[in-house]
């Protein structure tokens, strides 16, 4: 809740400190332009990115494998461009830092290697637990289907 508390008043009063102090060294039309510069390649990255991502997803999904890197790479990029509509310097950093490629998949890696991260895939056949092939071990976990085998002939 605190957090919560300094992250809705202090961030915007920092932001704007940074904007009034950006603004009496380089003066107020240099510092609209640079915001507006930033927030231009922002909007720039976050269309080429988000449609590489997307395009990526897709691919992995038509393969049969779960898009689970490019999910959370497309949460980066959707945080990032909302961060994009504030006007600033920190939020602009902050946005640009998730949109680069080079810093996103850092990020990810570090989020897939996390065990917070580490779920289970849920698949037709029952839940598995990510990176391997067995089912988890539970009690209301799905079973697997009864399997017959057998042979068939079509008569006409």
């Amino acid at each position: 809740m605190r957090f919560a508390f300094l992250l809705l008043v202090l961030f915007p009063i920092t932001e704007l400190m940074v904007l009034i102090k950006v603004g009496s060294l380089i003066g107020i039309l240099p510092t609209v332009a640079l915001v507006l510069c930033t927030a231009s390649l922002g909007i720039y990255l976050l269309r080429q990115q988000g449609l590489n991502t997307l395009f990526r997803a897709r691919e992995r999904m038509a393969s049969g494998q779960v898009p689970a890197r490019e999910m959370l790479e497309g949460i980066i990029i959707a945080a990032c461009g909302a961060l994009l509509l504030a006007p600033g310097f920190i939020t602009d950093i902050i946005a640009l830092t998730g949109l680069f490629p080079l810093t996103r998949h850092k990020i990810v890696d570090r989020m897939l290697a996390s065990q917070r991260w580490q779920a289970g895939a849920y698949t037709q056949t029952g839940f598995y637990q990510a990176g391997t092939d067995a089912p988890f071990e539970s009690d209301n976990s799905r079973r697997r289907p009864e399997i017959i085998e057998g042979e068939y002939r079509r008569e006409e």
